[in-house]
């Protein structure tokens, strides 16, 4: 098995085991995959740190307002009524409005930061370091011990425009947000390795050869970007004669 170290720019992401026969097409896609879920890790978790300090999501309508504002609108929080975590919940005010301040009990809150520390070490960058390859399995596993931490502290469940629900149902809205842009669609991404794009079309062996204990460094790009990178290499040697390195 072909041992790829992916990085994201300069940075470290995982490791991932392939055959050198994978298919380029399948193995890029592959690669978009567990790289998207990690960051859907997390957002998850990002959010449940919150959820652990305020309470849930406020309607949309209700987010960013006073107490003062809210009465004088006659603005009501109905899911907030009705998504009460275990044990009771403990007022802890959301200084920027975007949660509605009923945090859990300590003990149910303690439930999801020990859950979050354990996701974490599972897709860890960290990882890399431990020789230790990444896998959908794996990040799924992550994404499970998350949603059930949230099922034990709030039976009831989350309000449907809780952004930590509309994650789990693959419902969440990035669009115009940093989050947004660091994910790279399946179809839209491209693997780069020693200045090279593995383009889909060819097989791994292709570029690697058929040596199954090669290691390389791959960076996963966005198409458009890499087309970019694909002009400014090839205007610099067309008026210099000299590669990018």
């Amino acid at each position: 098995m072909v041992l790829l170290h992916v990085k994201r720019g300069d940075e470290s992401q995982f490791l991932l085991q392939a055959p050198g026969s994978s298919e380029l097409e399948e193995l890029t896609a592959q690669v978009a995959r567990v790289y998207n879920a990690r960051l859907k890790a997390q957002r998850i978790w990002s959010e449940m740190e919150e959820l652990a300090e305020h309470g849930v999501f406020l309607p949309p309508n209700m987010q960013g307002l006073t107490d003062e504002q809210i009465e004088e609108l006659k603005l009501k929080d109905e899911w907030g009524e009705k998504c009460i975590p275990s044990g009771g919940s403990v007022f802890k005010k959301d200084d920027i409005g975007r949660r509605n301040g009923q945090a859990p009990n300590e003990k149910m809150k303690q439930v999801i930061k020990k859950t979050i520390e354990e996701a974490k070490a599972i897709i860890s960058k960290k990882q890399v370091e431990a020789n230790v390859c990444m896998t959908m399995e794996m990040v799924n596993d992550a994404l499970d011990q998350l949603r059930g931490a949230v099922m034990i502290v709030y039976p009831m469940g989350l309000p449907p425009y809780d952004p930590i629900r509309m994650e789990f149902e693959n419902k969440e809205d990035l669009s115009g947000t940093q989050a947004g842009l660091n994910v790279i669609k399946e179809s839209e991404a491209q693997l780069w390795w020693a200045a090279k794009e593995l383009r889909r079309t060819k097989k791994l062996s292709d570029y690697v050869g058929k040596n199954e204990k090669t290691k390389i460094i791959v960076k996963i790009q966005h198409v458009s970007f890499d087309f970019n990178v694909s002009r400014l290499v090839f205007f610099t040697y067309f008026h210099t004669g000299k590669n990018l390195q």
